[in-house]
């Protein structure tokens, strides 16, 4: 309590404003004290030289005194002169007190003044009669003298002995005034030597405090604030000195880079405090996976990485890899929320794969990307991962320059009505055409745009092209419905609706003739959200389909409460339906439920006739596949519905479903 006290900025400021202060009053006591003994001295050196006045009008009366009886007695003439320049000497001196003394000097030197000028007169007097032999006449003024001189005499002597009491007093007073002075100065001293004192234990304290800031600071600044993992700062010091390590031991080391598979529409669906929490679990989970040795580290966002000072073996490090798997494998509970993570691994070894602490990282994050695109779980850098890798980072940084510069193009694969054969309108497919890679799928851009929050921009590229081609056909003709895919980043989107409402309504296009294909993942993300945009999309007037419908994580419960139109089944089990029983099982049981919750049913995949006769017989209202066409640029896809490939049984006309 105390040191905290005495650490506190306030106590601090406290002290050194006190001890300034304190400082500053023993300062001017002392400048007080001397100002004071100069004053008394001064009054002390007039009252000495007012007295020293005094005594020399003494003095003076005393020499005519001595002069007048040396005179009188001797009767002769010769004594004359002395009396006569004694005669008025001290009128210089008297007039210097009236002029120069305080009030009491210049009162008494007044009266003094009288009486010496009849004194002075009757020596006159008295040297004149003698002059003129009238010794009888002398004898009476030099006794009128001596009477005068009783009197000037008890004048001077209360005059000087008054002057010596206030000499006294003067004396009394300035030493008292001193001593207390004096006190008052050691009194300041005590008071700021205990300040001193008191101020060295505060500035001690905070100098405690800084240094503890500091390695706060320090640590701050080498490790990841939510985590409190290592950052990449620490991480490359570990490395490089572990690299060090391994040059004199000559053992390898190994370093994992980590990246969570669904932290993305996790912290989007449920907000940054959830993601928060996740990372922390996360981190937590990563450090009881690993050997005490290892260092842990949070890169950013939700990359993490693992250092492992000493491995051995590659094999070593993948048993180390798929404990970090386990344990992020297992489901987290986020305030009763169970959601699902998992992750994807990139190993690198020292000196197998890299020749320093940089190109480990980076030849652990390429294996990881690897592992990532691959769905790998784990995957160990080899060479000849570099080129997809350093291909891969190319089409992420050129890929917003693609929309900006309308470098994606759409492809339009047509569907067909089972029932009429009547080609009942297209979905849209986007590719990249690359100044420098070519022709690009969307297997080597869509997963980069979702990973870097592209995918909006991208959706809304589509739909604005695919609706102005879906205009520019009508003019031509053709009634042409598109299907567009919609990522789960759009549905958590509460303005994604008026966003298509103003595209439909900018291309002059009625909203039925617009289906948007959205996947069972991106509505199990956040079921609530994606049924409030849904809804909203539905009202509308848009078309909705579920998409690859059987591959995910589906809940019957969410497709039977969910507003939309249709069902997709995905390629993989209409390829393969007369092949694989539980494929044509599957199919057969998807095509009964989608039925029963009176939604149509899209096959993929439709590669023969075969396919579509089995699928026809088994009531599936609408196929798309090659036995159709492959996906066609806008114009070929025109000359296609014109050409004679368009007319299978009477599927010659183009029509707008009415559902």
């Amino acid at each position: 309590m105390l040191s905290n006290w005495v650490e506190t900025r306030t106590t601090v400021q406290t002290t050194v404003v006190s001890l300034t202060v304190g400082l500053a009053a023993l300062a001017g006591l002392a400048l007080w004290t001397s100002l004071s003994m100069q004053q008394a001295a001064t009054h002390l050196h007039e009252l000495n030289e007012i007295s020293d006045r005094w005594g020399l009008v003494v003095q003076n009366v005393d020499v005519a005194d001595h002069a007048l009886t040396d005179y009188v007695r001797s009767g002769t003439k010769v004594m004359r002169q002395p009396v006569a320049n004694a005669t008025g000497v001290a009128d210089e001196t008297l007039r210097w007190l009236r002029d120069h003394g305080g009030p009491a000097d210049v009162r008494a030197a007044t009266i003094v003044s009288d009486l010496y000028g009849d004194y002075s007169g009757l020596l006159r007097e008295t040297v004149a009669a003698g002059d003129r032999g009238e010794t009888t006449a002398s004898l009476q003024n030099a006794y009128q003298a001596e009477l005068t001189l009783v009197s000037l005499r008890k004048q001077l002597s209360t005059v000087v002995q008054l002057k010596r009491l206030e000499t006294t007093d003067h004396l009394r007073a300035a030493e008292q005034r001193n001593g207390n002075l004096r006190l008052a100065a050691l009194i300041a001293f005590a008071v700021d030597l205990g300040l001193v004192g008191l101020c060295g234990v505060v500035l001690l304290g905070h100098r405690r405090k800084i240094l503890r800031q500091a390695a706060k600071s320090e640590h701050e600044a080498m490790h990841d604030a939510l985590t409190g993992l290592a950052n990449r700062t620490l991480l490359t010091q570990h490395t490089e000195q572990a690299i060090r390590r391994s040059n004199q031991t000559g053992d390898p080391l190994g370093l994992f880079l980590i990246d969570l598979n669904r932290f993305k529409p996790i912290n989007d669906t449920l907000g940054h405090a959830f993601g928060d929490k996740l990372l922390q679990l996360v981190a937590n989970r990563l450090t009881g996976a690993v050997r005490g040795i290892d260092t842990v580290a949070r890169l950013g966002g939700d990359e993490f990485a693992v250092l492992l000072p000493s491995v051995s073996t590659s094999a070593n490090a993948l048993i180390v890899a798929e404990r970090v798997h386990r344990a992020l494998a297992e489901s987290v509970d986020l305030d009763g929320l169970s959601v699902d993570v998992g992750c994807s691994i990139g190993v690198a070894l020292y000196p197998t794969d890299s020749a320093d602490a940089h190109e480990l990282l980076k030849h652990a994050d390429i294996a990881m990307y690897a592992a990532k695109r691959a769905r790998l779980g784990t995957s160990v850098y080899e060479p000849g991962l570099d080129r997809h890798g350093a291909a891969q980072l190319t089409v992420i940084s050129d890929l917003r320059r693609a929309i900006d510069q309308a470098e994606l193009v759409l492809h339009y694969q047509p569907k067909a009505d089972l029932r009429t054969g009547t080609v009942c309108g297209a979905e849209v497919l986007c590719r990249w055409q690359h100044p420098r890679l070519g022709l690009l799928g969307p297997d080597r851009f869509i997963p980069a745009a979702e990973e870097t929050g592209l995918i909006e921009p991208l959706t809304q590229y589509v739909l604005d092209h695919a609706l102005a081609q879906c205009h520019a056909w009508h003019l031509s003709g053709w009634e042409v419905p598109v299907s567009v895919n919609v990522g789960a980043q759009c549905l958590h989107d509460r303005t994604f609706p008026e966003q298509v409402a103003a595209l439909l309504e900018h291309h002059g296009r009625p909203a039925r003739v617009l289906t948007l294909e959205i996947t069972e993942s991106a509505i199990i993300a956040d079921p609530h959200r994606a049924s409030d945009v849904l809804t909203r999309l539905r009202d509308l007037g848009v078309r909705l389909s579920i998409d690859d419908f059987g591959t995910g994580y589906s809940s019957i419960a969410y497709l039977r409460t969910m507003p939309v139109h249709e069902m997709k089944i995905d390629r993989s089990f209409t390829t393969n339906m007369r092949t694989d029983s539980s494929s044509g099982a599957i199919t057969r049981s998807l095509l009964g439920l989608a039925h029963n919750l009176e939604l149509e049913v899209v096959a993929e995949g439709v590669e023969d006739e075969e396919t579509w006769a089995v699928l026809a017989a088994l009531g599936c209202d609408i196929v798309q596949g090659y036995c159709l066409s492959k996906p066609l640029p806008a114009d070929e896809f025109a000359a296609w519905l014109r050409g004679p490939d368009a007319q299978r049984a009477d599927r010659a006309r183009v029509v707008v479903p009415t559902s």
